[in-house]
C-alpha cells in the first residue's frame, strides 16, 4: 500500500511539474514551473559569459597555474602540520589581495599526527622490501619493530572463521576492490577487526583499482574497548603475492617498524572569502573544496582541484561583475582528511542560520572533465537544478545525478540543506587517491577550465534566483 501510495504521489508531482501550477507548498510561493524555467533561462547570456571567460578567454587555465603555485611551493599539507597553516596563510593573503569581500579566517582546532619512519620487510620465505604507508592515527611499533607471522584474508567474515589463527600474527587484508565506499570499510576498520581477535598488527591492501606499486593512505578508526595495533596500507601487487604465497602453504614472516605518533590537537582555520549579496545577503550559497591533504605527493587532486575550483569560481563572477542576489561564500576547510574535523566546527558556529542556506556545493571527487552534478534536495530543487544545468550545453555537461556529497557539507545536507557535488572520472581518481602519485602530473588545466565554469555557472545562478532552493 505505502509503495502505491508512493507512486500516486510521485505521477500527480510530475503533472504538476508539467501543468504549470504551483510547486510550493505551505504558502511559501505561488510561482509555476514555468515561470521558474523562464527565470532561468534568462540567465543564458550570463552562463555564456562565464564559460567563455572561463574555457576560452583570459581566465583558461588560472586555476590550474594557481594550484601549481601553491603546492609546487608548500607539498602536501597533513593537518596539524607547518605546511598546511602556511597553505592558508598564503590563500588569506590571495584572497585579500584579489578583493573578494568578508575574507578572514575562522579558528578550529584540528588533530596532528606525524607518521615518522617506516618500513616492512618480509623475512621468509624470501626477502623482500615492502613499499607501506602507515595509516592516519595509528599508534607506532616498538623501536624494534613487530617481527611476527602473517595471515591473509580477503574479508572480515574470513577473519571471523579463521580466529583462533589470527592471535600474534600481523593480518594482512587482501580484499578486492568493488567501489571505494565499501572497499574503503577494511581501511577504517581493519586494525579493530584484527585487534578483536589478538592480532598485533594489521596491514591493509591499498584501496584503488588500479596499482603500479603505489600504497594509498588514509584515516583509520580505533575504537574504545579494543586494544590499539599498529596499522599501514600496502601494495596491490604485495597483498596479492602474499595472497598466492599463503594459498600454497608457504609460512609468511615480516617484520614491521613504524614511528607514527600522535600529538595533542592543533590551531588552525577554515579558510572564508566571499561576493556579498546584493539583495538577501544574510542568504548563503556555500562553495567548497579543502586545503589539507595527507603528507605525502602534492595534495593537487585531492583537494587543492576542488579548493582552487571553488576560488575560481568567484573570481570568474567578480570578474565579469556580477553581483548575485544571495552571497556567495567561499570556505576551504581544514582537517577534511581526519573526517571533516572544520567542517563539523563551522556547522556548530554557523547551524543557527540553516535555513538560510540555499545551496552546499563541495568538489571533492577530482576536478577531471566533468560528468555532471551529483545532488541531494526536494524533486522541486532537483527539477530546479536540471534547468540549471542546462545552461552548460555549450560545454556539453548537463547531467544531475543523484546523491550530492562531501564529508565537509554533509552536515549541512543532513539538516535540511540541498547540497551538490562535482562528479568525474572516479577510476582516475581512485587510481592516484591518498598516493604519492597525487601531484599536478594528474591535473589537466583544461579539465579544470570546465569544471570551474560548471562550478560558477550553477552557483551563481542559484545564488541570484529570486527565491531559494525549495526544501522537501
Amino acid at each position: 500500500m505505502k509503495y502505491l501510495l508512493f507512486i500516486f504521489v510521485g505521477l500527480v508531482h510530475l503533472l504538476s511539474l508539467g501543468s504549470g501550477k504551483a510547486i510550493y507548498g505551505n504558502g511559501t510561493s505561488q510561482r509555476t514551473f514555468q515561470e521558474i524555467k523562464e527565470e532561468i533561462a534568462s540567465y543564458g547570456d550570463a552562463a555564456k559569459a562565464i564559460i567563455n571567460l572561463a574555457v576560452y578567454g583570459e581566465a583558461q587555465n588560472r586555476s590550474y597555474e594557481r594550484l601549481a603555485l601553491l603546492v609546487d611551493a608548500v607539498g602536501p599539507r597533513l593537518s596539524g602540520s607547518r605546511s598546511l597553516e602556511k597553505a592558508i596563510q598564503i590563500m588569506y593573503q590571495n584572497l585579500q589581495e584579489e578583493g573578494l569581500e568578508n575574507v578572514h579566517l575562522e579558528p578550529v582546532k584540528i588533530p596532528h599526527w606525524e607518521r615518522g619512519e617506516e618500513s616492512a620487510v618480509m623475512l621468509h620465505p624470501r626477502a623482500h622490501k615492502m613499499a607501506i604507508l602507515g595509516l592516519g592515527s595509528s599508534i607506532g611499533t616498538p623501536p624494534e619493530g613487530i617481527t611476527a607471522e602473517v595471515l591473509v584474508v580477503t574479508s572480515f567474515d574470513e577473519l571471523q572463521r579463521r580466529a583462533p589463527e589470527a592471535r600474534g600474527k600481523i593480518v594482512v587484508y587482501n580484499q578486492p576492490y568493488v567501489n571505494y565506499s565499501s572497499t574503503v570499510l577494511y581501511r577504517a576498520r581493519g586494525a579493530v577487526e584484527a585487534a578483536r581477535v589478538g592480532a598485533v598488527a594489521s596491514l591493509i591492501r591499498s584501496v584503488a583499482p588500479f596499482s603500479i606499486y603505489s600504497p594509498h593512505t588514509g584515516i583509520q578508526e580505533y575504537q574504545d574497548g579494543v586494544p590499539k595495533i599498529p596499522t599501514a596500507c600496502i601494495t596491490v601487487e604485495d597483498a596479492e603475492m602474499m595472497s598466492r604465497m599463503a594459498s600454497r602453504g608457504a609460512r609468511i614472516v615480516i617484520q614491521l617498524k613504524m614511528g607514527a605518533k600522535n600529538y595533542p590537537d592543533a590551531d588552525s582555520f577554515n579558510t572564508v572569502a566571499e561576493v556579498i549579496g546584493s539583495k538577501y545577503p544574510e542568504q548563503v550559497v556555500l562553495v567548497s573544496g579543502h586545503l589539507d591533504s595527507w603528507d605525502v605527493g602534492q595534495g593537487a587532486m585531492d583537494d587543492g582541484g576542488g579548493a582552487f575550483i571553488s576560488w575560481e569560481a568567484l573570481s570568474l563572477i567578480k570578474d565579469l561583475g556580477l553581483r548575485p542576489k544571495r552571497t556567495l561564500r567561499l570556505v576551504l576547510w581544514t582537517a577534511e582528511e581526519q573526517g571533516g574535523v572544520g567542517a563539523f566546527q563551522y556547522y556548530q558556529l554557523h547551524k543557527a542560520n540553516v535555513s538560510n542556506y540555499s545551496l552546499v556545493m563541495e568538489s571533492d571527487l577530482g576536478t577531471f572533465f566533468p560528468s555532471g552534478l551529483q545532488f541531494t534536495g526536494s524533486d522541486k530543487a532537483r527539477a530546479i537544478m536540471e534547468e540549471i544545468m542546462h545552461l552548460l550545453q555549450p560545454i556539453n555537461v548537463t547531467q544531475v545525478f543523484r546523491c550530492g556529497e562531501g564529508t565537509d557539507i554533509n552536515y549541512w545536507i543532513q539538516a535540511g540543506v540541498p547540497g551538490a557535488s562535482l562528479l568525474g572520472d572516479l577510476y582516475k581518481y581512485f587510481s592516484f587517491h591518498h598516493s604519492r602519485g597525487d601531484t599536478m602530473t594528474v591535473m589537466d588545466p583544461q579539465q579544470m577550465n570546465v569544471a570551474a565554469a560548471l562550478w560558477a555557472v550553477v552557483s551563481y545562478v542559484v545564488a541570484d534566483l529570486e527565491e531559494m532552493l525549495p526544501r522537501s
